[in-house]
C-alpha cells in the first residue's frame, strides 16, 4: 500500500496519540492526544487501558468521517506487557515500569536471569526488564500464572483488542526484556526458566498483518469490516525505520520524548557496558543495533519544572562565559551516569529564565554526546522527537560532537516510522536540512564548555 491513510496507535510513556498519517509523504494530517495516566492500583500502578480504548475508538471514528482510514498498526513504549485471560480480558492490570515495588524481590530475580551476553539486555532498575515484571507478578500472585492463556507484548495488547489476534513483534521483545536473544533472532532461556515459554504469543514482524478489525469495531468507528491491522512496533524503533530504508549506513539516530534513545547504525565496533546502559535493541527487521540511553524528557521537565521557556543565542553567550553547567544525573537510576547525583556547577540560573533553559539544553546535549560515544557513534546524527526543536540541544550537539545535526521537522518520528510497515515500497519522507550551524564564537565556547563539562562530570 502506497496511497490512502493510515491510523497509528502511538502511546508513549507520557502521552498516547492517534494520528492519521498520509502514505504518500508520510506526513500526519490529524492528531489527538490524551496523558498516559497511570492508576494508583490496586493490585500495583497500572496503566490506563480502557481509557486509552475509548479514545483510541473516538479518534477512530472521528479520522474515519473526515479522511476514511485504509490500515491500522501501532506503536508503543517497551517495557510493558500484557497478560491475557483465556476469554480474551485481561488477567491482570498492565503494570507500569517506574513501579519501585519490583526491588523487593531484585536478587531472587537476579538469581534466575540470563546474561547480558545472551539477551544484550542490561540489569535495570524499578520495572524496565519485562521478565523481572513478570516473575515479580508471579511471585506475589502464585494463581495469576494459572490464570493466563497468552503473554503479548503492548502493542500486540492493542492489535489484539482490534482483530482478537495474538502475537509478539521482534523489536518489543529486543527491548531490554530479558526474554529475548538477539544474536540468535529467538527467545532466551528465561520464558523455560519462567514456565511461560509455550504461553508467549508467537513473534511476528512489525509490518505483518496480523488480521482485519473485528465486528464490534467496525460498528462502533464506522471503519470497513475489512480494514486491515498491522503487528505493530516499539516507539524507538519506528523513528529508527524511516532512516533504516532511505539512508545508507553510518548514522546514529537519536530517538527524544521521556526517554533519550541513541541507536548506531554501521558504527565503530564497541564493547557494551551494561552497568552504562548500554544494550542491544531489535531493529524492524530482526536485526541487532547497538544502543545506549537516559531519560532525557523527564530529566528536561525536572529541571525546567515544566516551564515552556526557551533559550535565544544571547541567554547561550551568557551561559557559556558564565561556565554554569547542570552535571549528570537528574534520574539517577538510569543512564550512562547512573549513580551520580545531580549539581550544578556555577552560579544555578534561575527557574524560568532562559539562561537555566540554556544550561539545561546543554547537559542533554552532553549526556547524549556520552551515549554516542559508548555506541560507537559514526556519521551523521539525526535527532527525533521534540528535542530536534530545542536549540541549545542542538547547538552544543553540532560544536562538540564534529557531526552533522540533522533534526527532523515532525514532532516524532515514531507515527510515519510506524505508519512506514504498511508501505509496500520506500516512502520517502522530505529531507530534513542539517541544523544551521552557530556563529563561530558561540562554536569555539560550545566546545570550550563542552570539554570542562566532561571534566566536572568525570568528579562525580
Amino acid at each position: 500500500m502506497t496511497h490512502g491513510h493510515v491510523a497509528v496507535i502511538d502511546i508513549g510513556k507520557t502521552n498516547a496519540k492517534l494520528a492519521l498519517v498520509r502514505l504518500l509523504d508520510l506526513s500526519e494530517i490529524a492528531v489527538v492526544t490524551r496523558p498516559n495516566t497511570v492508576l494508583p492500583g490496586p493490585p500495583y500502578p497500572h496503566f490506563d487501558v480502557e481509557g486509552h480504548w475509548e479514545f483510541i475508538l473516538d479518534g477512530l471514528g472521528q479520522f474515519q468521517v473526515e479522511h476514511e482510514i485504509q490500515a491500522i498498526t501501532v506503536t508503543t513504549h517497551g517495557a510493558a506487557g500484557a497478560l491475557i485471560a483465556g476469554d480474551g480480558s485481561l488477567a491482570a492490570p498492565i503494570l507500569d515500569y517506574e513501579f519501585s515495588g519490583l526491588e523487593a524481590r531484585a536478587t531472587e530475580y537476579d538469581a534466575i536471569r540470563p546474561p547480558f551476553s545472551e539477551t544484550g539486555s542490561p540489569r535495570l532498575s524499578m520495572g524496565l526488564n519485562l521478565g523481572a515484571q513478570l516473575h515479580w507478578q508471579f511471585a506475589t500472585d502464585p494463581s495469576l500464572k494459572d490464570d493466563i492463556a497468552h503473554i503479548v507484548t503492548y502493542p500486540q495488547f492493542w492489535a489484539h483488542r482490534l482483530t482478537g489476534v495474538l502475537a509478539t513483534d521482534v523489536t518489543s521483545l529486543g527491548c531490554h526484556t530479558d526474554l529475548w536473544n538477539p544474536f540468535v533472532g529467538g527467545f532466551s532461556s528465561l520464558p523455560e526458566t519462567l514456565g511461560i515459554a509455550e504461553k508467549i504469543a508467537p513473534p511476528r514482524k512489525p509490518g505483518d498483518v496480523l488480521g482485519v478489525i473485528t465486528q464490534e469495531v467496525a460498528e462502533r468507528t464506522g471503519l470497513s469490516k475489512d480494514t486491515p491491522v498491522h503487528c505493530g512496533i516499539h516507539d524507538s524503533n519506528a523513528s529508527l525505520l524511516s532512516h533504516l530504508v532511505s539512508r545508507d549506513p553510518p548514522f546514529t539516530v537519536v530517538s527524544t520524548g521521556t526517554w533519550v534513545i541513541a541507536m548506531a547504525v554501521g558504527g565503530n565496533p564497541v564493547t557494551l557496558d551494561p552497568d552504562l546502559d548500554t544494550l542491544v535493541n531489535v531493529n524492524a527487521f530482526g536485526d541487532a543495533v547497538t544502543s545506549a540511553r537516559f531519560m532525557g524528557g523527564r530529566e528536561h521537565d525536572l529541571a525546567l519544572e515544566g516551564s515552556g521557556v526557551t533559550a535565544d543565542d544571547a541567554d547561550m553567550l551568557e551561559v557559556l562565559k558564565q561556565r554554569c553547567m547542570l552535571l549528570p544525573a537528574l534520574v539517577p537510576e538510569v543512564g550512562p551516569f547512573a549513580g551520580a547525583r545531580a549539581r550544578w556547577h556555577g552560579e544555578e540560573p534561575q527557574k524560568g529564565l532562559g539562561q537555566r533553559a540554556a544550561a539545561v539544553g546543554f547537559y542533554l546535549a552532553m549526556v547524549t554526546l556520552r551515549c554516542l560515544d559508548l555506541i560507537g557513534h559514526r556519521g551523521p546524527m539525526i535527532i527525533e522527537g521534540p528535542f530536534a526543536r530545542n536549540r541549545a540541544f542542538l547547538t552544543m550537539l553540532d560544536a562538540a560532537s564534529f557531526s552533522f545535526v540533522i533534526p527532523m521537522d515532525s514532532a516524532t518520528g515514531t507515527s510515519q516510522g510506524a505508519a512506514l510497515l504498511i508501505a509496500a515500497s520506500r516512502a520517502q519522507q522530505g529531507q530534513s536540512p542539517p541544523f544551521l550551524a552557530a556563529d563561530q564564537e558561540l562554536k569555539n565556547l560550545c566546545r570550550s564548555y563542552a570539554s570542562e563539562w566532561n571534566a566536572q562530570a568525570g568528579k562525580n
